[in-house]
C-alpha cells in the first residue's frame, strides 16, 4: 500500500489506496477524534411533546414566530405544537390530518410527511401584505391537481405540495383561519427525498431586496445516485435551492412570485427553471444563516460515502451528482480519489465526513450517515459554543462543530465533537435517548434522527424522533 498526497484547494488531504486503484468507499482515513478537541455542553429537558399513534413525536423543525415569544414545533405525522417560552405546555397549533383541511398527510416511511413550516416576517404585523400567513411543505396522497414541477421520471408516488395558511388573530393559541392556498405542487418520482426546509432570511430587514423570500429545500426525487440526473438540470425543479416571493404573482401558475434576481430569471432562456438560487444538492435538509456575516449554509445529505456541509451563494452549483463532497462520483459504494476538488465551476464542501468513520460505525457495521444542522452561535452565554458553526449526523445523533470564523477547506480533519453533560454524566444524544426510552418503558430508539432549533437569543434546541423530548443546550 502507498500513500498519496493530494493538494486540494488549498488544504492537504491524505488518501490510502492502492496504487493502482483510483476509487474507494473510504477517502478519509484520518478518524474524527473521539476525545481530542471535543467540548462538552450542559444540556437540559426542556419540553415534552405528545406521542402521535403511540410512538414519539417525529419533531423536524422548531422555529420562533417572528415578532412574538412563541416558538414552533412541527410533527412529521402533520403538526404544528406551540410551546411556550419555558417549555412547560404544549398545545396543538394547527393538525393538518382534520378532514375539513383535505391536505391528506402521506406520511408512511421515514421520509415522507409534513416536511417543513415557516412563518412570514410579517406575520404579527398588522396592516402588512403578510398578516397571519404562514407555510407548510408536505407531502399528500392527493395526486389529482396538476402538478407544477415533474423529475422527467420515476414511479409517480405522491406529490408535496407548498401551501400558505393565513390566521385571523396571530397570537392566537391555536389556528383560527380558513383553509389553505396551494402555491406549487411536485410530483415525486420515488418515495424518499422528497423536499426539504422552509425558511426566509432572519437577517433581511424590509428594505432589502431579499425580505420576504422564501427560500426551499428540494431534493433529487430519491431513488440513490439521482438516476434521472435532476440535480445537474437546470431545466428541473428538483435538486435545488429555490427561492419564491409568497406574496407575488408572476410565476407560470400565478400563483407566487419569482424574484427579479433569481439567476435564471432573467436568462433568455426557456429552459431554465426560474426558481432556481442554487443546484446541485441531493437531499438539502437544512439550511441557515449566520446572524453575523449573512453567510448561508446547507447541510446536504450524501449518497453512501460523504456528508457534507456547504457555503450557498447565488447561483453556486454545489456538485451532486458530478461530485459527492471533494470527489467525483463514481457510484452509489465509491467515489474517485483523482483529483479532488479539482473542476472549476462547482461550489465544494467546507466540512465533510465520511460513513465509514468509526464514530458512524458505533451502532453497528451497517449503520449509515445523513448530515444535519445547522446553526452559528455567536452568543456568549454558552461559551464553549461561541463563533462555532454547529452541525451533526442524523442516526447516530453525534453533534460536531468547526470554527465559523476560520471555515475550513473540506474535508474531515478539522471536525470536533460535542459532548453533553446531564445528570452529572458525559453523553452523547443517542444515549441520552436510550436512557429516556428506558424510563418510560420504550423500545430503544434504533437512531437518534437529530434536527436542530434555535429559539430566543440564539438558544440552540436539540430534536428528535426517538424520545419526543426537546432538550436545550445552558451554560
Amino acid at each position: 500500500m502507498t500513500k498519496i498526497l493530494i493538494l486540494a484547494t488549498g488544504v492537504a488531504l491524505l488518501y490510502a489506496s492502492a496504487a493502482s486503484t483510483q476509487t474507494t468507499a473510504d477517502p478519509f482515513p484520518t478518524s474524527i477524534p473521539a476525545a481530542d478537541g471535543s467540548i462538552t455542553v450542559n444540556v437540559v429537558e426542556f419540553a415534552t411533546l405528545p406521542d402521535f399513534d403511540g410512538q414519539p413525536a417525529r419533531m423536524m423543525l422548531m422555529v420562533r414566530e417572528p415578532g412574538t415569544a412563541h416558538l414552533f414545533v412541527n410533527d412529521m405525522n402533520g403538526l404544528i405544537l406551540g410551546l411556550t417560552d419555558d417549555g412547560q405546555t404544549v398545545t396543538t397549533y394547527l393538525d393538518l390530518n382534520e378532514p375539513r383541511w383535505d391536505v391528506r398527510v402521506q406520511r408512511s416511511g421515514n421520509e415522507q410527511g409534513f416536511q417543513s413550516f415557516a412563518f412570514h416576517p410579517q406575520f404579527s404585523q398588522s396592516g402588512e401584505p403578510g398578516f397571519g400567513k404562514f407555510y407548510t411543505y408536505v407531502d399528500t396522497s392527493n395526486k389529482t391537481p396538476v402538478p407544477d414541477f415533474t423529475s422527467g421520471g420515476g414511479d409517480d408516488t405522491h406529490d408535496t405540495v407548498l401551501l400558505e395558511w393565513t390566521a385571523a388573530t396571530p397570537a392566537a393559541e391555536t389556528y383560527d383561519g380558513g383553509p389553505s392556498r396551494e402555491l406549487m405542487r411536485f410530483e415525486q418520482p420515488f418515495r424518499n427525498h422528497n423536499a426539504g426546509q422552509l425558511a426566509f432570511n432572519p437577517l433581511a430587514s424590509s428594505s432589502d431586496t431579499d425580505f420576504g423570500l422564501l427560500y426551499m429545500g428540494s431534493a433529487d426525487g430519491g431513488s440513490g445516485g439521482d438516476p434521472l440526473g435532476t440535480g445537474q438540470n437546470l431545466a428541473v425543479a428538483f435538486g435545488k435551492i429555490l427561492r419564491i416571493d409568497p406574496l407575488g404573482s408572476n410565476s407560470a401558475n400565478g400563483e407566487y412570485g419569482i424574484p427579479a434576481d433569481n439567476p435564471y430569471a432573467n436568462d433568455g432562456r426557456d429552459d431554465t427553471v426560474d426558481e432556481i438560487y442554487a443546484s446541485g444538492v441531493r437531499n438539502p435538509q437544512r439550511f441557515n444563516w449566520d446572524r453575523q456575516n449573512g453567510n448561508l449554509y446547507v447541510a446536504d445529505i450524501g449518497q453512501g460515502i460523504i456528508e457534507e456541509i456547504s457555503l450557498v451563494t447565488r447561483g453556486a452549483n454545489l456538485g451532486w451528482n458530478t461530485w459527492e463532497g471533494s470527489f467525483r462520483f463514481i457510484g452509489r459504494r465509491e467515489v474517485s480519489l483523482t483529483d479532488p476538488r479539482g473542476e472549476s465551476g462547482f461550489t465544494y464542501p467546507i466540512a465533510e465526513w465520511g460513513h465509514r468513520d468509526p464514530l458512524m460505525l458505533r451502532r453497528g457495521p451497517r449503520s449509515r450517515a445523513a448530515v444535519t444542522g445547522v446553526v452559528v452561535y455567536r452568543q456568549d452565554e454558552v461559551p464553549q459554543l461561541t463563533n462555532r458553526l454547529i452541525f451533526g449526523d442524523n442516526p447516530s445523533g453525534e453533534v460536531f462543530f468547526v470554527d465559523a470564523d476560520d471555515l475550513p477547506d473540506g474535508g474531515q480533519d478539522p471536525i470536533r465533537r460535542i459532548l453533553f453533560r446531564y445528570d452529572g454524566e458525559t453523553q452523547t444524544l443517542l444515549q441520552l435517548i436510550h436512557a429516556k426510552n428506558a424510563d418510560r418503558g420504550q423500545d430503544q430508539a434504533s437512531r437518534a434522527a437529530l434536527r436542530f432549533g434555535t429559539g430566543f437569543d440564539g438558544q440552540v434546541f436539540l430534536l428528535n424522533k426517538g424520545d419526543g423530548v426537546v432538550r436545550l443546550l445552558v451554560p
